[in-house]
């Protein structure tokens, strides 16, 4: 529960919003006075009254429940105190009630979301820019999906265009079948890189050739398309398979080519279309940006063309609620431009879509760039975390079970909250030393705390003790935890409405945090008391199960042990 916005909700005061009040409630510095305390200074002069009087006042009309216990007035503060009982009976049934259904809701019932993400190129490796679009849009699959949605996660292959009639050129030339069999899609790769480096004039016309067959459903051409595109999708299932990830469509580029016609046609009936040297352009300088180039002056279309028959299509078949596009900020007007374009077309829909823009990811030396030459492969990141999770664990607990599989969680997990953990804008630089780190704000902390938790009770149950929420007063710890635990799925609710991830990876620290004070401060199995133990195991399994539901929401796994 969000008592901030329980409070603000239930004080009413003349003149003043909701929202006003919400954003003045604050922790006050000495906690015995309240949980949370409301300013008045600022309602002096609407009132015309001291802010003593006016929070004495106010605290005679707010009726406390078994929410709020209490409420007073201190030097010009509105004071308000958790009933901590009610507050631990609530959480801690619930979570136990629900265990993985805590925090989801169906507030999107009967609800789509359709998520454009990951967008990878048919013939091209992963490299580690494409770490963002593929886990903050994996992540916000889930997190839709968990509060009632139908979350359709969709896989905008990048599918067409000329580079792959220089792909079949190269591979005509220098190419094996069974070599490239063998090397799968580095191999294929490796055949692009080559013609970009020596192909001739001829092999460059060559290549419009076989680009002009592939369109016109020449046999071979399609045949050895069809190739190169299943050893991309075999090679990237394998990542996404770590990653956690999962689509429900792979519909690329080329699918959309026959239905572009439709959407031209829709464009010169509104009178949308203009000629701008040739070519067929949207003119959009009344709202500040460049025309949205439509058809070329030859009459091909370009990508954004087929963004916009996609858009179509899609609402077509989804009919969704909204539509989301995960891609890099360097897209900003590209989609400020789609966007409007539909508006202009008259389709009440165009508000539902959403530019979903993130930061670029490199590693510490700066690896990233491919016209440099520095390009860094997504596996080998995932793979060289893994490898040093295993060597960390090996070191931390020699005698651990199962150390590749809990190496490949910890390693993999690492990975993906260090593109989550900060807001989705900015800018990351990717660090294995800082993402391994037990003791920071990362997965691997997380992870430890729920394995810890996890043997606490583990040797309860060898013990014969019990979870249960019996009637205790919490304690500071306890009851900071309490909190922690009450505002994951107001967490939840956040990172949907902000297509923030990062939201609930925050959560699952602070609440790791919480519970490592509170395991540290006190005692569980050795409680004064049978009751106060069973309280502590109940409040330990709550922590295990919110911490668990977070991480999972991000793709990350949750070893028992490490």
């Amino acid at each position: 529960m969000d008592h901030k916005a329980y409070i603000a909700d239930r004080l009413h005061i003349d003149g003043v919003g909701r929202q006003e009040i919400y954003a003045s409630l604050a922790v006050p510095p000495d906690l015995t006075l309240g949980d949370y305390a409301l300013p008045c200074f600022r309602f002096a002069k609407i009132f015309r009254k001291s802010p003593a009087l006016i929070a004495e006042e106010l605290a005679g009309q707010f009726q406390t429940d078994g929410v709020i216990s209490s409420v007073s007035a201190v030097n010009g503060y509105l004071n308000f105190k958790i009933d901590r009982k009610g507050l631990a009976r609530d959480v801690i049934g619930q979570v136990l009630g629900r265990k993985c259904a805590y925090g989801a809701s169906d507030m999107g019932a009967g609800k789509t979301v359709c998520i454009d993400y990951s967008s990878v190129n048919i013939a091209k490796p992963f490299h580690i820019g494409h770490l963002s679009t593929t886990v903050l849009g994996g992540a916000l699959c889930r997190i839709f999906d968990f509060l009632g949605y139908r979350a359709v996660g969709i896989n905008h292959l990048g599918d067409y265009g000329t580079q792959f009639g220089k792909l079949i050129c190269a591979y005509k030339h220098w190419g094996d079948r069974e070599e490239v069999e063998k090397g799968g899609i580095h191999a294929v790769n490796d055949l692009y890189v080559r013609f970009n480096s020596e192909a001739t004039e001829e092999m460059e016309a060559e290549a419009r050739e076989y680009f002009r067959l592939i369109e016109s459903g020449d046999e071979e051409a399609t045949e050895l398309f069809a190739w190169f595109k299943s050893l991309t999708l075999s090679y990237v299932e394998k990542i996404y398979d770590r990653l956690h990830v999962k689509f429900d469509s792979y519909l690329g580029e080329s699918f959309y080519i026959d239905k572009i016609p439709a959407v031209v046609e829709a464009l010169k009936a509104k009178g949308l279309l203009t000629e701008s040297q040739g070519a067929q352009v949207v003119a959009l300088d009344e709202f500040g940006m460049p025309p949205f180039i439509v058809l070329r002056s030859d009459g091909a279309s370009l990508y954004a063309t087929r963004d916009l028959a996609a858009a179509f299509y899609r609402k077509k078949t989804y009919d969704f609620d909204k539509c989301l596009y995960v891609v890099a900020y360097q897209q900003n007007l590209h989609f400020q431009q789609l966007f409007k374009v539909i508006e202009l077309m008259g389709e009440p829909w165009a508000k539902d879509l959403v530019h979903v823009a993130y930061g670029m990811v490199s590693l510490e030396d700066g690896a990233m760039s491919t016209r440099k030459g520095k390009v860094v492969w997504l596996e080998d990141v995932l793979s060289r975390c893994v490898e040093k999770a295993k060597a960390i664990l090996a070191e931390k607990n020699p005698d651990l079970e199962n150390r590749d599989e809990v190496a490949e969680k910890v390693g993999v997990g690492a990975v993906i909250f260090g593109a989550l953990y900060n807001n989705k804008i900015k800018d990351i630089v990717f660090s294995y030393d800082k993402a391994l780190n037990f003791d920071g704000e990362t997965s691997v902390y997380v992870q430890y705390t729920c394995a810890r938790a996890a043997s606490v009770l583990e040797k309860a149950a060898s013990a014969g003790a019990k979870a249960e929420c019996t009637d205790v007063e919490p304690n500071a710890q306890e009851f900071e935890l309490l909190k922690a635990i009450a505002s994951f799925p107001d967490a939840v609710k956040s990172a949907a409405e902000n297509c923030e991830p990062s939201i609930i990876a925050r959560f699952a620290v602070d609440a790791a945090q919480k519970f490592n004070k509170f395991y540290i401060e006190c005692k569980i199995m050795q409680a004064e008391t049978d009751e106060l133990r069973s309280f502590r195991l109940a409040l330990t399994e709550a922590a295990l199960i919110a911490l668990t539901n977070a991480l999972t929401l991000l793709g990350i796994g949750v070893p028992e042990k490490m």
